[in-house]
């Protein structure tokens, strides 16, 4: 008899535990927005950022509220493109594919270090110390943070200096997060020029601290026919919005800090 009442005061205990857990689904049930769970579904779930939001998730919030466009996904493409445009019914509108890219030409010989750093092997490590081991304080650290985080394999240390394969690049703006002294930008793949160089110091201290630096004389930007260069905190900064490729200011720059790039569309 002990047993059987056993049994029944336990039944009874999980049917109230049940019927309470049901009230509580439907008390807190929160409706989810079908549009987004397909959208989720149909991005590739890296979480990347590259597309200017928190995660796919809130990538896909956005889109459902109209608030993006289906086509900032670089990881996904336009596969992934076509897949969002179809959901919700719309033209697909191509996006043209970003690469990233390493604004530092601070390769060896160029520049030195100004103590020998001994500690952990990270970028954003070194950094902690007087804002890495470099002379100049603004440069790639070379320690390869960004290579950790890029699932292409797409960058590799040239010289002391990271340096991105766009032909492997997939856009997704991991490593642009990730570097610590915020070298790395995401670019069109069909630009074909970009500034080498991102340090803040004035002219007189950034060629002391390194022989390929920019010294912010604006040159570029007076020879510039579109305005798409533009002085920014001491070094040049391209509007790749503006700018049409001519190259006439890497053609004009006495420090030859802007670079021509290889086309790789």
């Amino acid at each position: 008899m002990e047993i059987v009442l056993s049994i029944l005061f336990f039944l009874i205990i999980g049917a109230v535990a049940g019927g309470l857990l049901t009230i509580a689904g439907k008390l807190f049930f929160v409706e989810t927005d079908e549009t987004v769970e397909k959208i989720i579904d149909a991005l590739p779930g890296a979480n990347c950022g590259g597309c200017g939001f928190a995660g796919c998730e809130a990538y896909a919030e956005a889109i459902a509220k109209g608030e993006a466009k289906p086509n900032q996904c670089s990881p996904g493409g336009l596969e992934v493109n076509k897949k969002i445009s179809s959901i919700l019914g719309v033209a697909v509108e191509e996006a043209e594919p970003l690469v990233a890219y390493v604004h530092c030409n601070g390769c060896q010989g160029a520049t030195e270090d100004k103590y020998i750093y001994v500690g952990s092997k990270r970028c954003i490590a070194a950094e902690k110390f007087y804002n890495g081991k470099g002379n100049c304080s603004f440069g790639c650290i070379g320690f390869g943070d960004c290579i950790s985080v890029c699932d292409n394999d797409a960058i590799e240390i040239v010289n002391g200096v990271a340096v991105v394969n766009p032909h492997k690049c997939g856009g997704c703006g991991k490593c642009v997060k990730t570097c610590p002294n915020h070298l790395i930008s995401l670019r069109k793949i069909s630009s074909t020029v970009a500034v080498r160089c991102s340090s803040q110091d004035i002219g007189k201290i950034t060629r002391a601290a390194c022989k390929n630096g920019c010294i912010g004389c604006g040159i570029c930007t007076k020879k510039c026919p579109q305005g798409a260069v533009t002085i920014n905190n001491n070094h040049a900064e391209i509007d790749y919005n503006k700018c049409v490729g001519c190259g006439i200011c890497a053609e004009a720059c006495p420090a030859k800090c802007v670079e021509i790039l290889a086309k790789c569309s």
